[in-house]
């Protein structure tokens, strides 16, 4: 049975992660809620890679809602962030970064930081990130708060994610949170060779596309579940 997904814009590192090492902050009435996010909505579904499952363990969720949100945080659905954007719902963060096959060598674009809370558990899997975010109010906002959370290992640039981030490019693995109509093709350039990306792609139906490139440069299209993000805007 196919699963239909609802949502929007939206390791082992000693088993603990990244955010293990950056002290992440102390706040017991959320810790028993973080595991069983974990247990039940991730490990449950399958999702096996140590690396995203040790950074979901850690990271606060709590700080990348509204506060008005907060004791939603780690429910399984997504929570507005203003904007008329979204925080993705746990599982699909997962599940999507789980996509990529990230190694912790990787160099990682992302469009659509939104919350930055997907930039936050790529940083926690990959060398560096680079995100990208249209709404200028939640692009800064998501760079204060990774930078506060001491994510040293993470960009964030305001602007039309349409055009990627050449001076950057190439990156071994590209994830896009918001649906365009088409696969951008800047995107497919900036990917390298060997590299993977993984995005929504519709209007009203819309389907997770996994793009990946080989050695040469041929480029594949596999299509994964379907998906309902936010669309992705800026210049087409």
């Amino acid at each position: 049975m196919k699963k239909v997904l609802f949502l929007s814009l939206v390791c082992i590192l000693n088993c603990e992660g990244k955010m293990s090492q950056r002290q992440a902050p102390h706040n017991d009435a959320f810790i028993a809620r973080r595991q069983g996010m974990v247990e039940q909505q991730i490990v449950a579904r399958g999702v096996t890679d140590g690396r995203i499952i040790a950074a979901m363990r850690s990271l606060p969720r709590e700080k990348f809602v509204p506060s008005d949100y907060a004791d939603r945080a780690y429910e399984d659905y997504p929570l507005p962030i203003g904007h008329n954007q979204t925080i993705s719902q746990p599982y699909i963060v997962a599940y999507m970064t789980e996509i990529l096959q990230l190694d912790g060598s990787e160099k990682v674009l992302e469009i659509g930081t939104g919350s930055g809370y997907q930039a936050a558990v790529l940083g926690e899997c990959a060398k560096t990130v680079y995100s990208m975010e249209i709404v200028t109010p939640l692009c800064i906002k998501a760079r204060e708060l990774l930078a506060e959370l001491g994510y040293q290992n993470v960009h964030v640039r305001c602007g039309d994610g349409y055009a990627g981030w050449p001076e950057e490019a190439p990156f071994d693995a590209i994830i896009v949170t918001a649906a365009p109509t088409e696969v951008p093709q800047t995107l497919v350039e900036q990917l390298a060779n060997n590299g993977r990306m993984v995005l929504p792609v519709g209007k009203f139906i819309q389907n997770l596309l996994l793009i990946g490139k080989d050695a040469n440069g041929l480029v594949s299209k596999e299509k994964l579940i379907a998906v309902r993000f936010v669309p992705m805007t800026g210049g087409e």
